[in-house]
């Protein structure tokens, strides 16, 4: 349990600083949540005064959890949910103080699945805020210049830019999308980043299943499955088929329970999003019953589980625009996360029964939202800006819906180097120039 100061040699700034910092002010403790090697730990140091490492102290925490609270405050406990009771020692220990604020920062690659004797008693809720982190993004690892704000467009500011010429190659952004978001990773190229993003695939389909009684075999597939349906809303049959072989003619309740537990197990441990349907009112049942499109982490992780790499991908271009569509997704939920604003779900997609369908959704609490369609090359902007336009007539013009219209809509290009409005309240931004 040092004490020192812990802000790790070569950190590199995140988005979610800024939410941590706010969120130390307001809650007793806080938790970063997130998949594996993504820089939680990094994170939680970099705000904190002490910490305890639970995977180093594992006996002495499962004896005593309430002995990996003891520190300077904020005092970060990492990968908690090794044991975790450890949660209800700092919910306990923030319960006697109740005008603390500040006092743990827990970080967790996963939550407890599975193991409802072992599990928190208690949610902690008002006592511990959670923060999502994810690998990442183009802005945190400079490869974005960030000359558009989100926020910024959320507020009604947007100046034109031109970006590095580097921006419309598409081999250096096929490397981009190889590499991922993975702080160990910023500095390799596509070859050596995919040896990592390979290395979490293989030690989550041979060790992790052991503990939660999952074939690791059925797992890969499953995640073969999501990899190659990335971005669209495969339905359990297509899921449970690729994962088990049974054809979906024979698909029973018992097999969707499995397909669920499955599912379940990889968003436990971050590496599956899924992305809700949207519909203007907010309380409409059809937010429920839409299905919603799934994505990983990141992208690299997509590339490795199907044994792709950047040569591959370059020569087809069908599947390279999935993978960067995941990417642009991945982006956008951190970007969203970071305002102040913004509801429980950063970030939805909108999807009817005509068959329009438009890839991100932003909505504030306040009930302004945004939409922006994710497109791979120049070539396809008029018909993303077309799908804007309409969507925007669809909901807006009918005064009796009572929807109002958009902040702004936005088409996210890969390979482009011009920010700019191309109508009245519809921007093209280069996915390397949009920022949070």
């Amino acid at each position: 349990m040092d004490s020192h100061n812990l802000t790790p040699l070569g950190y590199l700034p995140r988005i979610a600083d800024e939410q941590i910092d706010r969120y130390l002010k307001i809650f007793g403790a806080v938790e970063i949540a997130g998949t594996k090697w993504c820089g939680k730990t990094w994170s939680a140091l970099a705000h904190g005064k002490s910490v305890s490492y639970v995977d180093d102290n594992f006996a002495l925490a499962k004896a005593d959890p309430a002995i990996m609270t003891k520190g300077e405050a904020p005092h970060v406990i990492d990968e908690w949910q090794l044991v975790p009771s450890i949660w209800d020692a700092v919910r306990r220990r923030a319960d006697e103080s109740r005008n603390l604020r500040g006092g743990w920062i827990l970080t967790g690659s996963s939550t407890p699945f599975g193991e409802k004797d072992d599990a928190p008693r208690h949610s902690g809720a008002g006592r511990i805020g959670r923060i999502r982190m994810y690998p990442m993004t183009l802005q945190e690892s400079g490869d974005s210049e960030a000359s558009v704000s989100l926020r910024g467009l959320f507020q009604g500011t947007f100046e034109p830019a031109q970006i590095s010429l580097e921006a419309k190659d598409a081999a250096a952004l096929v490397e981009l999308t190889c590499r991922g978001g993975w702080p160990e990773a910023i500095n390799l190229s596509s070859k050596e980043a995919q040896v990592i993003a390979r290395e979490y695939l293989r030690v989550l389909f041979s060790e992790t299943p052991k503990k939660h009684r999952l074939d690791g075999g059925s797992l890969s597939r499953l995640v073969s499955s999501l990899s190659r349906t990335v971005g669209q809303s495969a339905t359990q049959k297509v899921l449970f088929r690729d994962m088990s072989g049974i054809p979906v003619e024979q698909l029973s309740s018992t097999h969707k329970a499995l397909l669920s537990r499955y599912l379940q197990f990889l968003k436990s441990i971050y590496l599956l999003e899924e992305i809700p349907g949207w519909v203007p009112p907010h309380r409409s049942p059809k937010r429920l019953s839409i299905k919603p499109k799934r994505y990983l982490a990141d992208p690299s992780l997509a590339i490795a589980q199907l044994g792709l790499g950047a040569g591959s991908l370059l020569t087809d271009w069908q599947t390279y625009g999935m993978m960067f569509e995941n990417l642009c997704i991945r982006d956008l939920l951190v970007y969203a996360s970071a305002l102040e604003d913004i509801g429980y779900e950063p970030v939805r997609y909108y999807r009817d029964d005509s068959g329009l369908e438009v890839d991100a959704i932003i909505e504030l609490s306040d009930g302004r939202w945004a939409a922006i369609e994710c497109k791979l090359s120049e070539d396809k902007v008029p018909e993303g800006v077309a799908n804007l336009k309409r969507l925007r007539e669809k909901l807006c013009s009918n005064p009796k819906a009572k929807v109002r219209p958009p902040e702004f809509m936005a088409v996210l290009v890969g390979l482009s180097a011009y920010a700019r409005e191309a109508e009245e309240g519809i921007y093209v931004i280069p996915i390397r120039a949009l920022g949070a």
